[in-house]
C-alpha cells in the first residue's frame, strides 16, 4: 500500500474527501515527525510506539574496494509494533 491509496482508505472510512483525508495524515506525520526530532517518544496504543535511539560509530568496509571505514554515530527512529498490531499480522 502506498501513499495514495492509504489516503484513499482514510477517506472512505472517514467518509470524508481525498483532500481532508490527505491533509490529515501529513498532520498527522507531521507531528510524529517534529516529536521525535525532540526526542520524544510517540505512542498509539494497540498499534505501536515511535521513537529515537542512538546507533554508536563502528567499523565498516566499502563494499567497492574493501577498505575500512569508520561510520559515524547517528541517531535512527524505530518502531515497535503493538500487540494489536502483532496479533492482526499473525
Amino acid at each position: 500500500m502506498n501513499k495514495s491509496e492509504l489516503v484513499e482508505q482514510m477517506a472512505k472510512a472517514g467518509g470524508i474527501s481525498k483532500a481532508t483525508a490527505e491533509k490529515a495524515l501529513a498532520g498527522a506525520l507531521d507531528g510524529i515527525t517534529k516529536a521525535l526530532k525532540k526526542g520524544d517518544k510517540v505512542t498509539l496504543v494497540g498499534f505501536g510506539t515511535f521513537s529515537v535511539t542512538k546507533r554508536a560509530a563502528r567499523q565498516g568496509r566499502n563494499p567497492q574496494t574493501g577498505k575500512p571505514i569508520t561510520i559515524k554515530a547517528r541517531k535512527v527512529a524505530r518502531f515497535k509494533a503493538g500487540s494489536k498490531l502483532s496479533d492482526a499480522v499473525k
